[in-house]
């Protein structure tokens, strides 16, 4: 991905530096950037793989997908409190807000526009969507619609002159991917996972070995457990510059990222969204989640707690969390030159699952049933018990996240701007020290202060 930079001057006109990555263009999939003397404008399509975040610093307007590239132009003593408060309660919100003040996400659809007067965000209207399901024709089979679309939407990726990679975790989503992607005659294949330890994990490692074995790909299995949260060496001990919002599992996946360059692909298909467009309900009418307090709130944050619905971005075309989740993985895969894609929310796809019945969806039943077509078993279309990321965490908490809770107690920029109340938080890191298991929502307050600090 070659690096862009752009500039205009006029008497009395900003100037821009935009630095960005090379966007592969494809349906609904781009960065638009449009200048005249005066202003420049800046737009995104619907699918948002790599969003921009946005500062102004007097005359000269910064753009990044990366926001530790950003880092110059962020301060400790300048936190959004609403975006602090949606963080350490798991009430994660998609918007322009990001955790520093005057520095915004560019949202799916969404356009800035800077000027001589500063840098204003401007959302688009909601995105209209199938609210009820519709009868199939007696003529139609959905399996092979859905068939169609996905391998269209695979067709469609950027090119790649050499490797291809498929994150392949063994369950539903990314096995119907891994279909789509076979199919298409790549020249080289290379499928990548996390492994999970335990009974889950040899479970898992049979079922991503099936489908690596049926599909021909070059496999590589990853044991998780070896690079859970907070591990020596990851991102976050080394204190490298990063997202505070990363990923819980941002340093098991770097080393997927790293082994996928090391192959030289360049381009990555996710299972990213199956959950989401298998959902029963509407996206449009459901109410957000609400959680369980938080013990070691602050004030700051406390009082934060009743502007965690502000200034949201309207309804988008694709769903919410595969938006949100794309901020927190695509930074990683283009800072090693990979182009994600994720076919199970190309709008197409999106659009004909929210028209298919209920009874398709439950349970992913059309996914299931599509894997059992193409010959895979019933360990690998139905497993007993998929895998999950909670040992993982676990591990990671138990063995490095409790010392960093301890360094909070001597030195915390969350506590010192109130944010995080010090004598609670020391009494949940007692409970925890005795507890069968630690706390995950520990992990949040850990991420925040750990990704505050790399940046400041």
């Amino acid at each position: 991905m070659s690096a862009l930079a752009t500039e205009f001057n006029t008497d009395r006109a900003p100037c821009v530096h935009l630095t960005v990555r090379e966007c592969k263009q494809g349906e609904a999939d781009f960065m638009a950037l449009a200048m005249k003397p005066g202003e420049a404008r800046l737009s995104a399509g619907v699918f948002g793989t790599a969003p921009l975040y946005l500062v102004a610093v007097k005359d000269v307007l910064h753009a990044s997908w990366d926001l530790a590239e950003l880092r110059p132009h962020l301060r400790a003593d300048r936190l959004v409190s609403r975006v602090v408060a949606r963080t350490l309660s798991r009430q994660h919100r998609y918007t322009a807000d990001t955790p520093f003040e005057g520095v915004y996400r560019l949202t799916e659809r969404a356009t800035a526009v800077f000027t001589s007067s500063g840098l204003t965000m401007h959302y688009p209207e909601p995105a209209e969507h199938v609210l009820t399901p519709r009868a199939l024709r007696p003529d139609v089979d959905p399996l092979d619609v859905f068939d169609a679309l996905l391998s269209e939407a695979v067709r469609e990726a950027p090119a790649a002159t050499g490797s291809v990679g498929i994150e392949l975790s063994g369950g539903a989503d990314s096995g119907n991917v891994a279909l789509a992607v076979s199919a298409a005659r790549f020249k080289r294949v290379h499928s990548f996972g996390l492994v999970m330890g335990g009974g889950i994990g040899v479970q898992q490692r049979e079922r991503r070995r099936t489908l690596a074995d049926h599909r021909g790909f070059r496999d590589t299995a990853i044991p998780a457990m070896q690079h859970p949260p907070f591990v020596p060496g990851g991102v976050r001990a080394l204190g490298e510059p990063h997202d505070p919002a990363g990923a819980f599992y941002q340093e098991a996946f770097d080393v997927v990222r790293e082994q996928a360059a090391a192959r030289g692909c360049e381009v990555m298909f996710t299972g990213s969204g199956g959950d989401e467009i298998n959902a029963h309900h509407s996206r449009t009418n459901t109410a957000l989640p609400t959680v369980a307090p938080v013990p070691w709130l602050g004030s700051k944050a406390t009082r934060a707690l009743a502007d965690v619905n502000e200034h949201l971005a309207p309804i988008p075309v694709l769903p919410v969390p595969t938006l949100m989740s794309f901020g927190l993985h695509n930074p990683g895969f283009l800072r090693v030159g990979v182009w994600p894609v994720s076919p199970l929310v190309h709008p197409r796809v999106v659009r004909f699952m929210e028209q298919l019945p209920h009874e398709y969806k439950r349970g992913k039943a059309l996914f299931r049933d599509r894997l059992r077509r193409a010959g895979m078993p019933k360990s690998v279309a139905s497993p007993a018990e998929p895998e999950n990321f909670l040992a993982v965490m676990e591990a990671g908490l138990r063995s490095y996240g409790l010392p960093l809770l301890d360094s909070m107690a001597r030195e915390s920029l969350l506590v010192d701007l109130g944010y995080v109340d010090l004598k609670a938080l020391a009494q949940a890191r007692e409970d925890a020290e005795h507890a069968p298991v630690v706390p995950d929502m520990l992990c949040d307050v850990l991420a925040l202060e750990v990704g505050l600090r790399s940046l400041l």
